[in-house]
């Protein structure tokens, strides 16, 4: 198959002797529609079986720190030990610390995914999560309320660069075409990470009282002894760029780091021939100035993708964080035990929504704005239903009508981010939308956390009826930026020449 393959090539060769550098390939390798598709599907699945689980791992235990914390606040409360109750925390110091967390992540999202596209992706991966795990594993030892606030707002800053990072790392594997459903797989992590975090601090509230701590601190510490363990595997498991773009520095640090923490390529020298030709035509050079940012940061098509991404993950953090609180305010005779085993099935049902809609998404990418603003009406019925039904199962019904719907709205943004920015930008487009995308759309965040349930304390006497219905708004602004991105996406900034690697940047 190798000689077939460089004998359909051999008529395009140069002669020069850098011909395995993208540049050069621009003019060796054959047209992108005389692929094999079965081969490149096979060549995919392959990719899928070892970089899907390690990010899926990654998204896990990133994803399992924020339900943790919603959880806390209820855990063992029967007790008195739950977090709250434990550090003495105010309802001001609970929406504060809430909310810090994500102005961590806001401030950091776009300078850390600038970094992962100068460093080697894998490396600064693995590096976000062995970070979380140290931060989580301190935890254990909070005292007051300044300490929660203060780790919070650390939390966030070294779990900053996470998602859009991730969805960087997929664009350089995979062709926009069949990112969606790649990023849907790994994000089914955060659903699964909360309906665990449910069942699993069910379990550690039996450890209450062992040791002197909470069943809170235990969670804590087990979670970030395993996240920084799991952290350092990465740095074997997750595999590097899929081709080489700088020159490899002779620093003897950098040396002895390659030969130790260097995973093997996925592909073999074949596969990587035909994964090379497939992905030739939307790679684009990784050199970026303050101008490219710039430019990005002004182009009009970015904002409605960042209020589509407000108005939804501000909804799906808001349930993480207060999903136990609304099903004990619903009903109060529910154990906190009972509490936190109702809060799984949320996100099971979030995952069912995932695996049925971001395959039409991949399939038919001209209809994920569509399917984006069906899926978020879903979410808005499912707070309707939780808002005014007058049973309090039939509220809890509503959540997971909620849950269903939140799925696939965070995988559809990020992949229709891609697809609009990396022609037009390249390699820093897909980074920088990303980070642009889910940082500042993380504002909706701090609003549905700071502002709204623990952070008005009027509206718990309300059931929370008030800040359900602001999400709701939020929702439907969501919907309205995500017609008014399908109207201009076409009409703003189209791409230009494309920009390869020149043969000294490429292996």
């Amino acid at each position: 198959m190798a000689n077939e393959l460089e004998s359909q090539m051999s008529h395009k060769l140069t002669g020069e002797a850098h011909t395995d550098s993208l540049h050069d390939e621009e003019s060796l390798l054959s047209p992108l529609e005389e692929l094999d598709n079965k081969k490149l599907d096979k060549i995919y699945r392959k990719l899928d079986f070892r970089i899907i689980p390690a990010l899926w791992c990654l998204y896990f235990l990133e994803s399992f720190g924020s339900s943790a914390y919603g959880l806390t606040l209820t855990m063992n409360a029967d007790q008195g030990h739950s977090l709250g109750q434990k550090l003495k925390l105010s309802a001001h110091d609970i929406s504060t610390a809430s909310a810090l967390y994500y102005v961590g992540y806001i401030l950091f999202d776009v300078p850390m995914n600038l970094v992962m596209t100068k460093v080697s992706p894998q490396s600064w991966l693995a590096r976000i999560i062995i970070t979380i795990g140290l931060v989580y594993t301190l935890y254990h030892v909070l005292e007051n309320s300044q300490g929660l606030i203060a780790i919070r707002f650390i939390s966030g800053m070294v779990g900053a660069g996470t998602w859009p990072g991730m969805s960087y790392y997929v664009s350089l594997w995979y062709p926009n075409d069949r990112s969606t459903r790649r990023i849907g797989y790994y994000f089914t992590a955060a659903q699964i990470s909360a309906a665990v975090a449910g069942l699993v601090s069910a379990g550690f509230q039996k450890m209450d009282g062992m040791r002197g701590y909470a069943g809170w601190q235990w969670m804590y510490l087990v979670y970030g002894l395993v996240t920084l363990a799991c952290g350092i595997s990465l740095l074997w498991w997750l595999p590097d760029r899929p081709f080489k773009t700088t020159t490899e520095s002779d620093n003897k640090l950098h040396i002895l780091y390659r030969k130790f923490f260097t995973p093997t390529h996925p592909l073999n020298e074949e596969e990587k021939k035909l994964h090379r030709m497939d992905l030739e035509g939307r790679y684009k050079k990784l050199s970026w100035g303050w101008r490219d940012l710039i430019e990005i940061i002004t182009d009009l098509r970015i904002w409605p993708l960042i209020i589509m991404y407000f108005g939804v993950v501000g909804t799906g953090f808001g349930l993480a964080v207060f999903g136990s609180t609304l099903i004990a305010v619903n009903n109060p005779s529910l154990t906190s035990i009972q509490v936190s085993l109702l809060y799984a099935p949320i996100w099971l049902f979030d995952l069912a929504g995932i695996l049925i809609m971001t395959p039409f998404a991949d399939r038919r990418k001209s209809l994920r704005p569509y399917i984006f603003s069906f899926a978020t009406a879903i979410i808005m019925c499912g707070m309707f239903v939780t808002t005014y039904a007058k049973g309090k199962w039939s509220r809890y019904g509503g959540l997971l009508i909620a849950g269903f719907g939140l799925g696939p709205t965070v995988p559809i943004c990020m992949s229709w981010a891609a697809e609009i920015f990396q022609p037009t930008y390249g390699d820093v487009g897909t980074a920088v939308s990303a980070a642009l995308v889910s940082g500042l759309g993380n504002l909706g965040s701090v609003v549905s956390t700071y502002a709204l349930y623990s952070g008005w304390p009027a509206d718990k006497a309300r059931l929370y009826q008030y800040s359900n219905m602001m999400l709701v708004v939020m929702l439907g602004v969501s919907i309205i930026a995500a017609g008014v991105c399908e109207l201009i996406k076409d009409r703003v900034r189209q791409p230009k020449e494309s920009a390869l690697p020149s043969s000294e940047e490429s292996n």
